[in-house]
């Protein structure tokens, strides 16, 4: 897919002393074509138009293809690209044993990708972007705008010209597929990861001028507010550091508590509802984060359903006590316990019975096969589900803004540093690496927590049979555990159905259509035919095909890179696992600016397009399909691997056709959290969304300022209809994982 072969009839095709070149050819001919044919630089209506075929194209200044942008264009700094994509002609007429063919592959590659990132980013919109390259070369009058469809496809030639250099010096077992996914993986996660959350770090050692202060960094990272123990003293709270910490515990506790009772529940007990349990465990992530917290207040809140029947009834006085620490505790563990159960219900059917049942001829109870047997095996999902609830929490957004009272926690501390009235974007920066060091912390203590163990139960062998019964303790403690959650659940959801069929929500309880109408009325013409005449119909649509565009490119993103994690060994490894949750940590408020200071301004110019939504929710919600990649794929043994290899299979091949059907569960998992995100996401969204491109929760969330619940509640109600029909969709088109006789035979306990 990335840097393979071609196809056998076109190698038969090739010469004799070509053939062996197919990849190489590949990848010169993609470089040749965007150098010689596309425009190198983007057109200014967007990344997507194709007006630059019919407007002036090839001779027009920005839509000229490198080669005349250099000949006749006057843009000499180019002149090196075209030098660096001619050197590697010569490879092609050398054998791959003869020591100079990895060479000049990754002197063209290597050289060639960073000169062309460097030239972007050194000229710009107002020539050069650093004061001493003026002091080298002079002042200029050039400029140029971001790179386009052209330098693209230069900037791939030379990545994957670099890693089959590698692979040619015998990297990567000289494997030319994984050793492209790598350095695919890596420049991705560097560019769209690390490059924006470090513009807004850099921040934190800035003062309001500009220069470096690392003693007001120190000043600020110091302060009381950060990590303040009054608490412990009698105060209502702690510093904002502590009050997160303490608050990502207890969700990460209780989640993965949650996720491993319905996992439990819906793949180890004969209970008859299953189909119903997963939808239901399922609502709380498809909704926008703050609607959970408005439908907790109409139901807990002072003037609240539950409390003003407890005073009716029993004369009990109503209180406060959703805002604050149990508020934002309970508003979490519902929309994150989805994501914990998505990434454990896999780990749990991946269990091999065979180890069960040798517990049990071995004279163990049921209760000490579980806990000693089936439980450690689950480690690996258990670990990356509190892994993935504890940085949910620290980054949530919506929640702790509507119920936090004066519960304060970084992300809505990093908001207000930002948007406020302070507007201090250093202190911004400063707490956004508390919660980076909190992040940092959780990702070691439970890479130490799962240690160096072999969890692979699943090798390829014959099925031993079915999985051995759940003790009666731990059947009865999930049923206590879940289905309150399922009844609290629906009990939320009812509120909010609820509220977007009343008039007023919360004070005139009169039944009426009224909002559904306005936000989603349809007409007709006999001019124009069917019109779309709702006022929310244009951020539906936009937020529909932006999220179906970047579900799959999440998941398959997310899943590669845990392949690689997990059955690679290469240089920077753990940093490069931990560049991947960066985004994933830090709240999305932080990411949507820092994606705006990165991508505003050549080499890439992306802001205010639909693309950067769609960069924005891979690389955020990339993370979840890495960790359920990696829970899935530790249970199965690399002899799976070796042996599809040893029997002539590619790389390629292996990971399609022998990894993939048993990573299903991971798959649906990724897919389905990837799909939702983009439906619900807000604190990134509000920054990045423009007037062509509106997204569903910026229009809620603006209804929600104005007032208009009635209206951001039906529009959310439709939402939910939509992701459910998503979610079922994608199980249907993923498939179910096959091991064995567990799956064919009813556990009917």
């Amino acid at each position: 897919m990335i840097s393979g072969p071609t196809s056998p009839a076109v190698q038969k095709s090739l010469p004799g002393f070509l053939r062996f070149h197919s990849s190489l050819l590949t990848w010169l001919g993609i470089g040749w074509f965007g150098f010689l044919v596309l425009p190198w630089y983007a057109a200014y209506d967007g990344f997507w138009s194709f007006i630059w075929i019919t407007d002036g194209y090839p001779m027009f200044d920005e839509y000229s293809p490198g080669l005349l942008q250099i000949f006749t264009h006057a843009r000499w700094w180019l002149l090196p690209t075209l030098g660096f994509l001619l050197l590697p002609i010569v490879a092609i007429f050398l054998k791959k044993t003869d020591p100079r063919y990895p060479l000049i592959l990754l002197f063209a590659g290597g050289l060639g990708l960073t000169y062309s990132l460097f030239q972007g980013f050194a000229l710009g919109l107002h020539g050069w972007s650093w004061e001493f390259l003026g002091s080298i070369f002079g002042e200029t009058e050039h400029s140029q705008i971001g790179m386009g469809y052209g330098a693209l496809l230069v900037c791939s030639c030379f990545l994957f010209l670099f890693t089959q250099g590698l692979a040619a010096r015998g990297a990567i077992k000289g494997d030319v597929f994984v050793s492209g996914t790598i350095g695919f993986s890596v420049v991705l996660v560097l560019l769209f990861i690390f490059f924006p959350v470090s513009r807004i770090l850099i921040n934190a050692i800035q003062n309001e001028e500009g220069h470096y202060s690392f003693s007001l960094f120190w000043q600020k990272f110091t302060s009381r507010a950060i990590w303040d123990l009054n608490c412990l003293g009698g105060e209502l709270s702690c510093g904002v550091a502590w009050n997160s910490l303490w608050m990502a515990v207890l969700v990460g506790a209780t989640t993965t508590l949650l996720g491993l009772a319905f996992a439990l529940l819906v793949t180890r007990t004969g209970i008859q509802a299953k189909a119903f349990i997963r939808v239901s465990s399922l609502l709380p992530i498809i909704t926008p984060p703050f609607v959970i917290g408005l439908a907790l207040i109409l139901l807990f809140g002072r003037s609240g359903a539950l409390n003003g029947f407890l005073e009716w009834a029993f004369g009990i006085p109503p209180t406060r006590w959703i805002y604050g620490l149990p508020g934002i505790w309970l508003a979490q563990t519902l929309a994150f316990t989805p994501i914990a159960f998505l990434v454990l219900i896999g780990v749990v059917e991946g269990v091999s019975p065979s180890m069960e049942e040798a517990s049990q001829t071995l004279r163990a109870s049921h209760w000490q096969t579980f806990w000693t047997v089936s439980l450690p095996l689950m480690r690996p999902g258990i670990a990356n589900a509190f892994l993935l609830g504890f940085i949910e929490s620290l980054a949530d957004f919506g929640n702790p803004l509507v119920l936090g009272g004066s519960y304060e926690v970084l992300s809505t501390q990093i908001f207000f540093a930002i948007a406020g009235a302070q507007a201090d974007q250093g202190m911004a920066a400063v707490l956004a690496i508390v919660l980076l060091l909190f992040t940092l912390t959780a990702f070691f203590l439970q890479r130490w927590w799962v240690g160096k163990k072999s969890y692979a139960t699943v090798t390829g062998k014959g099925d031993a049979g079915v999985h051995v019964r759940l003790p009666k303790r731990a059947r009865y403690a999930s049923y206590i555990t879940a289905l309150p959650f399922v009844l609290l659940s629906l009990i939320v959801y009812g509120m909010i159905l609820f509220g977007g069929l009343v008039e007023n929500w919360g004070f005139r309880h009169n039944f009426t259509l009224q909002h559904y109408i306005d936000e989603f009325a349809l007409g007709w013409s006999t001019e124009y035919g069917l019109m779309w005449e709702g006022a929310a119909w244009n951020s539906f649509w936009t937020t529909l095909q932006i999220s179906i565009i970047s579900a799959p490119l999440t998941g398959g993103l997310g899943l590669l890179t845990a392949y690689i994690l997990v059955r690679q060994n290469f240089f920077g490894k753990n940093a490069f696992e931990f560049l991947t949750m960066l985004s994933f940590a830090i709240p999305g408020t932080v990411i949507g600016i820092g994606y705006i200071l990165a991508f505003n301004v050549p080499p890439i110019e992306i802001t205010g397009t639909g693309v950067i939504l769609v960069v924005c929710f891979i690389f955020r919600n990339m993370p979840t399909g890495i960790r359920a990649g990696i829970a899935a794929m530790s249970q199965l043994d690399p002899s799976l691997d070796e042996a599809s290899l040893t029997l002539g299979a590619k790389s390629w091949t292996t990971l399609r056709k022998v990894l993939l059907p048993l990573l299903r569960p991971a798959i649906i998992a990724a897919l389905v959290f990837s799909f939702v995100r983009a439906m619900t996401a807000i604190s990134a969204v509000i920054f990045l969304v423009s007037a062509d491109y509106d997204m569903a929760t910026s229009y809620i969330l603006g209804r929600v300022e104005n007032a208009d619940y009635g209206i951001a509640i039906a529009y959310s109600s439709v939402l939910i209809l939509v992701m459910l029909s998503a979610i079922f969709l994608i199980q249907f088109l993923v498939g179910k994982r096959e091991l064995g006789r567990r799956d064919s035979q009813a556990m009917a306990f």
